[in-house]
């Protein structure tokens, strides 16, 4: 990945927080024929060690997991909050117009060889880790043991589970640091008014990050 030292997020927890928030991962490896990329949600675990994970099923009809097992060396790609930017937010505009659009986005990437586990063993604590990170907080979580047990074990042969010690994780948060503190200002407010969801999510996220990594 591409990463401007401006851009570039070294703080780990940084990132891992971004994988939290954004649990469907692009998960990319290399089969027979080329290469292969499906959406998965992931759950972040710890090993024994205390080293960071991802786990993951995937359908036992997609051949992919089949392919991760010949070929295990994968990709993982986390994708936050993102949006358009205009150059009309810019001071710089109205100072000289030397300006053009871009896009702020947060980005990241886990890289890691990966295990098949063609297990229940595996795939059980998955399923319910993965559903307790994302029914927590409703009013009436749901729970796998909510659901007739014969059904749970009837769906969990047709997933596979996978599981991937990340070895590097990388990041990139562009967030309009390369520009001066009036035009980030200028892009924040221009954000927060912004009709659609992902305009004001985005200003938010830079409102959070404000004195850490912007000017």
């Amino acid at each position: 990945m591409y990463e401007p030292a401006h851009f570039k997020i070294e703080d780990r927890e940084e990132l891992l927080a971004v994988i939290r928030a954004n649990a469907l991962g692009l998960l990319i490896s290399q089969g027979e024929d080329g290469i292969i990329a499906n959406p998965i949600p992931f759950v972040l675990a710890r090993d024994r060690a205390g080293g960071d994970l991802l786990r993951a099923h995937l359908a036992r009809a997609n051949p992919q997991w089949k392919a991760i097992a010949e070929r295990p060396d994968v990709l993982v790609v986390f994708q936050g909050t993102d949006h358009y930017v205009t150059p009309s937010w810019y001071a710089a505009k109205r100072e000289h117009g030397k300006v053009v659009p871009t896009w702020n986005y947060v980005h990241v990437q886990v890289r890691g060889v990966a295990v098949i586990h063609d297990d229940p063993a595996f795939v059980r604590p998955q399923i319910e880790a993965l559903t307790a990170a994302h029914e927590a907080g409703r009013v009436e979580p749901w729970a796998v043991d909510d659901a007739p047990e014969r059904f749970v074990e009837a769906q969990m042969r047709g997933i596979v589970g996978l599981e991937i010690p990340i070895s590097t994780i990388s990041g990139k948060f562009k967030l309009s640091q390369n520009r001066s503190a009036d035009d980030y200002m200028g892009v924040q407010a221009g954000l927060a008014g912004e009709s659609d969801a992902a305009g004001p999510a985005m200003a938010e996220f830079i409102r959070q990050k404000r004195g850490t990594i912007l000017p």
